[in-house]
């Protein structure tokens, strides 16, 4: 790890933490931060991964963070500024676009070093967008999750490539790591989801929150072409929250019924335990209709082993090795999708272990959570030295 002043406090800044990639990045770098010995504070609304952070010795600092209302994010501004003076924060990251204005403004009114994540490759249909969009590229440096998003950014806000660097989410290969999964934990989720310990049909899990663009509804359309073709060789376990989207579930639920796969396909809601999860599986999949920035639900399945089906557009192309660790599909087509669920079958246990190894080994290579915060911190490092080189004469 680099060398960090002995008195670093960081402060992250996010909407939230409840649950997705940018909440656990929040975390695993406020933990190396602390593993440091510096402190680590995040300015959030909260959520259920805030215990998981104070558990690692970070600090909650509360505030309507995920507020998009101009006067509250004037608020959160002057929130931010008494924070940082108090606690004499020595750097500021956001990570998200609404908390950087705010978190912005009180690293100018302080001449605190600011740098910020782009964790998603964001929509821009007008200048308006943009220029909003633009709050992340602001800072002494740009942190972008994967080489498709620094492109990403580069080419959108015209910034110098200097300014930009690609830091991939990390795993934590502690706790996505098979040996230490217990047959208890992987029996209990089978119970809970009511998955037959002798269920010999092929277990697909998609995992991402429920949300159109992810993909849920893409996947029980190819599993209703299978089931008209006559195929039920697979089970779809689609894990995650709706975190309030009832319609859309409610829609997914009708199209489930419809369809006549009530046996095939499951909604079994938030899951604590991924690793378990992905354990019981055979094959993930990551059907994403928009391009993912990175997709850690395509890389955590291969550090546990796993192959996984993607989209193929976006982060995805450098995540999954098509034939080696898993197969890349067009994005949006059912057929597609129906033809690949198929071929995951047809190419037996054999080749999906095969596969799998592959991608395990591979994973854990390059997507460890050890290099990304070792990464994160260097960034840091090299703010902190560039601003002590600015005040010499």
């Amino acid at each position: 790890m680099p060398d960090l002043p002995d008195d670093f406090i960081l402060l992250q800044v996010t909407p939230e933490l409840e649950t997705g990639g940018a909440e656990q990045t929040t975390i695993d770098v406020a933990h190396a931060v602390v593993r440091q010995g510096g402190k680590a504070l995040v300015a959030t609304k909260g959520g259920r991964m805030a215990s998981r952070l104070e558990a690692d010795g970070g600090r909650l600092a509360h505030m309507p963070a995920q507020s998009k209302n101009p006067l509250v994010m004037l608020g959160n501004a002057a929130r931010l500024i008494d924070l940082i003076r108090r606690e004499k924060v020595s750097l500021v990251h956001a990570r998200s676009r609404a908390p950087a204005f705010s978190a912005l403004w009180a690293a100018h009114a302080t001449k605190t070093p600011f740098v910020a994540t782009y964790h998603g490759v964001y929509n821009a249909r007008s200048n308006l967008k943009r220029w909003y969009n633009a709050v992340m590229t602001k800072g002494d440096l740009v942190i972008a999750n994967s080489e498709y998003t620094r492109a990403h950014v580069i080419k959108e806000h015209g910034i110098d490539p200097a300014r930009v660097v690609a830091i991939p989410r990390g795993v934590d290969l502690t706790r996505f790591e098979p040996d230490m999964v217990s047959a208890e934990r992987i029996d209990a989720l089978r119970r809970a989801w009511g998955v037959a310990a002798d269920d010999r049909r092929l277990k697909v899990l998609l995992a991402g929150r429920l949300t159109r663009w992810k993909g849920q509804a893409l996947l029980i359309e190819a599993m209703a072409k299978l089931k008209a073709s006559g195929d039920a060789r697979i089970l779809l376990l689609l894990v995650g929250d709706d975190q309030g989207r009832k319609a859309y579930r409610a829609e997914l639920e009708a199209r489930i019924t419809a369809a006549n796969l009530q046996d095939d396909v499951r909604i079994v809601g938030h899951c604590e335990d991924m690793p378990a999860a992905y354990l019981i599986a055979d094959l993930a999949i990551a059907p994403s209709l928009e391009p993912e920035a990175f997709g850690r639900t395509a890389v955590e399945p291969q550090v546990m082993g796993k192959p996984v089906l993607a989209s193929d557009h976006g982060a995805a192309r450098e995540t999954v090795l098509p034939g080696e660790t898993g197969w890349l599909v067009a994005p949006g087509d059912a057929e597609a999708w129906a033809d690949a669920l198929a071929i995951a079958c047809n190419v037996g246990a054999a080749t999906r272990q095969t596969m799998g190894q592959a991608a395990r080994a591979r994973a854990r290579r390059l997507y460890s959570v050890d290099a990304m915060c070792e990464a994160t911190l260097q960034v840091y490092a090299r703010v902190l030295e560039a601003r002590v080189l600015e005040r010499r004469p």
